[in-house]
């Protein structure tokens, strides 16, 4: 299986958790696959996490539509979002406030792309 492909499966998890919690709230899911990183543009890579290459799939609802929408990270922008998830409570940074604005603006993008 590829990484695309285990992107979908994983993501596909995501959304089922997602119905199960908000319910109706949640009515599809996207996936950015831009190699550009949402937060700061660098290009996608894998990180280091326990002498092992890892991707970071994140995944964030876009509350209007109803979406949710999944997105991987540069390896700088991922440390950044589990150091601030790691501390108590888990604090957003303007960083996660980056990440949501500009996938917002690709969902848009896609979606018009759709309709054209």
């Amino acid at each position: 299986m590829d990484t695309q492909e285990q992107a979908d499966v994983m993501l596909g998890e995501m959304f089922a958790m997602a119905k199960t919690q908000f319910g109706d709230a949640i009515k599809t899911y996207w996936f950015h696959t831009s190699d550009a990183c949402p937060g700061c543009g660098r290009r996608v890579d894998a990180l280091r996490r326990r002498g092992k290459r890892a991707l970071s799939l994140n995944a964030f609802i876009h509350r209007k539509p109803g979406v949710l929408i999944g997105y991987l990270l540069c390896p700088r922008c991922a440390k950044q979002v589990m150091a601030a998830g790691q501390k108590f409570p888990p604090q957003e940074t303007p960083l996660h406030a980056t990440i949501e604005m500009n996938l917002i603006r690709a969902y848009e993008r896609y979606r018009e792309s759709l309709d054209a």
